[in-house]
């Protein structure tokens, strides 16, 4: 025990940075080595100990069984498919950036990835894996990335100064948290999503934690530079991680302005506190994101099946690009392909369909893949003023559709998804039409060829300007009766349009405005020459693709391919759901085949953790109206620390839950169970502030038995429901212990107080099983 503190001149020595004193001797301070030991062991615990248990826990609980199914689960039929793109280096298309995506294919190729031994194996949804194909190194390598999103969340507790039980409790609920586990152990995005928003949190943590030492410390700027970094990785995984960004941009926000009525306030030091975030959360971000799309466009050089979604002078760029040489000039009757420079930058597309309502005439619309129903025949106009020579700026043209030999046609009659624009269709044949079939070129811009030569030699004059060149030449059409134009909306028809890009009749700015520039709904040109009775010139080399306007592009055409995932009504999405349903963990999703030889993975989040984080949300806000109830009527004093901490612990993570759950109730596109993953994980950070609040004016005995409790009932909902993150073996029936409510439907539906008799054995045998396996595991797969 340590001894009283002595005196010196009748003065009790002051504690040296909290230090008990045991002695004065020959006038030195001589600690109590007792207490500094324990404190150097504490700190070694949590700071070393403590994360390096969580990770090992959630390293073996992804890594168990992991090679158990050798089929493709869920969504590896998309992202383990993307990843061997890279590998092949042949282009796709997909609604989310590249950065998750280029990992998956780094994966591939760390484990031995070869596609030339496997050239058409195209990762079928339920498919096994080749014997050549290292899944099992695919998947571990995504184990090793998710086991870490419980030890940032312990560090993030530490740089947020949350005591010990609060951040045991956040930490255990997030490394048994299944639906975290079993999305970790297969070939997908998320996993690198959760770290990255993590992460994010973590360095904003650290950035608060050195805010007093402005301009004192350079750790400071260093997790600046960090949080900057972690912000363009998650934006370059999925847009979701503009979710995040938001929360550190209001936290920016309040923190400038905080800074801003400092006593000691100076416009030069406020100036270099501007420019430094505008470097570090701007402009690195940002560059870090476009980084990520030049590698992406760096590594897929060869055509693909997405090379029909970028422009035509990215694809006549590409290695082994079927945009071959054509004609410099298009004619009366030649039969040409177009291409849409707008949101939906697919081809010019008809077919024998109709619009259901409306004109009920041929549909027109726009198609990312290259047919026979992409081809128009330029024909002469209703009015009749024929065509002569080549095709000019303002001429007036028919475009006849080649299989339906219907018109481009436009009339008075609303789009059918932008209401407010004008019905665009296919109408007529060669001797059936009206005015209406006619439309007047515009050209925009011209391009000129890659060779120098060829360009001073032929594209230098008067003639080469006014005239319409495949490719090169951007250009609008005007509808004659009407005056709107030609263009797209990015938007996609439903199912009777089989979710093609919509095309209709529209105003667009004028050419020589600066909205021209950022508005190019409007804007064709064309993208082959089908038929003609010109020769290739083949001394003419198409003009450099620019990668900003290839990289615009794709930003576009992922936007819009968002957009056309919306539900559908007439189609039944089984594993779809809505926003309302994850909190109250209302269903889950198959990942595998259901066969009872097959190990089976079910997405479903730990009830107790969902059930108990909704269940908190009420007490969130009740904890918070106390607080400020106390604080109104002066019986809590709260200084700037106190603040701060409430508003770090509870407010951001607060902000954190709603950017990333509130955006999906008002979304129209499709959604699904693994969306609310992001939120949760902000949710258990509230949950814990909450039961923090609540339990801090009770004694110490009843506080460490309310978390011991919570401790209890994490671990044991966890065991119980492991077999859906661990993977369920035989038939499914034999999980109907825990199937309690209907809408889980990886078993039968059996009512919890029928279930109770069956799931107590299984709990005593599989408890042991999980316990006991684990030095047989490593080996195993």
């Amino acid at each position: 025990m340590p001894v009283k503190q002595r005196h010196v001149d009748g003065k009790p020595l002051a504690r040296n940075k909290g230090i008990q004193v045991s002695a004065v001797v020959d006038g030195k301070v001589v600690e109590d080595t007792s207490r500094k030991s324990h404190r150097k062991l504490s700190t070694y615990f949590t700071k070393f100990i403590v994360p390096l248990l969580l990770t090992i826990v959630s390293f073996y609980l992804r890594y168990y069984e992991l090679g158990a199914n050798n089929t493709i689960v869920w969504d590896e039929a998309h992202f383990a498919k993307f990843g061997s793109f890279y590998n092949r280096h042949t282009f796709y298309h997909d609604v989310h950036p590249p950065l998750g995506k280029m990992l998956c294919g780094l994966s591939e190729w760390l484990v031995g990835y070869d596609p030339s031994e496997n050239p058409d194996y195209n990762f079928e949804s339920g498919s096994a894996y080749p014997e050549q194909i290292n899944y099992f190194g695919m998947r571990l390598f995504q184990v090793c990335f998710s086991s870490l999103l419980a030890p940032i969340s312990w560090l993030t507790c530490q740089s947020l100064n949350v005591n010990l039980p609060t951040s045991y409790l956040i930490s255990l609920m997030i490394c048994l948290e299944s639906s975290f586990i079993v999305l970790g152990k297969f070939v997908l995005l998320d996993s690198f999503l959760f770290i990255f928003t993590a992460t994010t949190f973590l360095c904003l943590a650290q950035v608060h934690r050195y805010r007093s030492f402005e301009g004192k410390s350079r750790k400071q700027t260093y997790y600046l530079i960090l949080l900057g970094l972690s912000i363009g990785c998650v934006c370059s995984v999925k847009w979701v991680g503009l979710f995040v960004t938001a929360v550190v941009g209001i936290y920016t926000i309040i923190d400038l302005w905080v800074k801003f009525w400092d006593t000691n306030f100076s416009w030069i030091k406020y100036a270099k506190i501007w420019f430094k975030r505008i470097i570090c959360l701007i402009v690195i971000p940002t560059s870090l994101y476009i980084l990520f799309f030049r590698i992406h466009l760096g590594l897929l050089y060869l055509p693909g099946d997405g090379s029909g979604s970028m422009n035509t002078l990215f694809q006549a760029n590409m290695a082994a690009t079927d945009i071959m040489a054509q004609p410099r000039y298009v004619q009366l009757n030649d039969e040409i392909t177009l291409r849409s420079q707008g949101m939906n930058s697919n081809l010019l597309h008809s077919h024998q369909q109709v619009y259901p309502g409306g004109s009920n005439q041929h549909q027109i619309t726009t198609y990312g893949f290259k047919d026979t129903n992409n081809v128009w025949k330029i024909s002469n106009p209703r009015s009749g003023n024929e065509l002569s020579g080549f095709l000019k700026d303002g001429d007036e043209i028919r475009l006849l559709h080649i299989l339906t030999q219907g018109n481009l046609h436009s009339h008075e009659v609303p789009g059918h998804v932008s209401k407010s624009y004008r019905e665009v269709s296919g109408y007529g044949s060669e001797e059936v039409g009206d005015a209406k079939d006619d439309w007047i070129v515009e050209i925009v811009s011209q391009l000129h060829s890659s060779n120098a030569t060829y360009a001073d030699l032929y594209e230098n004059d008067s003639y080469f300007k006014e005239c319409v060149h495949p490719v090169s030449t951007t250009f609008r059409l005007r509808h004659k009766v009407l005056g709107c134009y030609l263009g797209t909306t990015g938007k996609s028809y439903p199912i009777w349009g089989f979710q093609q890009g919509e095309v209709v009749c529209l105003d667009a700015p004028p050419i020589d405005s600066i909205g021209s520039i950022l508005n190019t709904a409007a804007n064709w040109n064309i993208e082959t020459v089908e038929k003609t009775t010109f020769e290739a010139d083949k001394n003419y080399g198409y003009p450099k693709s620019s990668f900003f306007k290839d990289f615009i592009q794709l930003q576009r055409s992922m936007a819009a391919s968002n957009n056309a995932l919306t539900p559908d009504p007439s189609k039944n999405d089984s594993i779809a759901s809505s926003w309302w349903q994850w909190p109250l963990m209302l269903g889950g999703i198959r990942m595998s085949g259901w066969s009872p030889h097959v190990r089976k993975y079910y997405m479903f989040g730990n009830p107790f953790i969902i059930w108990f984080t909704t269940l908190c949300l009420p007490l969130y806000f009740a904890t918070l109206a106390i607080i400020a109830f106390k604080w109104r009527h002066q019986t809590l004093y709260l200084d700037e620390y106190s603040l701060w901490k409430i508003f770090m612990t509870g407010i951001v993570p607060f902000l954190g839950y709603a950017f990333h759950y509130l955006p999906f109730i008002i979304m129209g596109r499709v959604t699904y169970f693994h969306h609310y993953m992001p939120a949760l994980y902000f949710a258990i950070f509230m949950c814990g502030f909450s039961i923090d609040q609540i339990t801090s004016s009770w004694n110490k005995f009843l506080r460490a038995v309310v978390f011991a409790l919570l401790y209890a009932v994490t671990i044991f909902f966890f065991v119980l429901f492991s077999p859906t993150c661990l993977g369920m073996t035989g038939p499914a029936e034999a999980y109907r212990y825990i199937n309690w409510l209907p809408a889980w439907e990886f078993s039968i539906y059996t009512p919890i107080n029928e279930s109770a008799k069956l799931f107590i054995p299984f709990v005593k045998d599989n408890l042991s099983s999980i316990i006991f396996k684990f030095p047989s595991v490593f080996n195993s797969s």
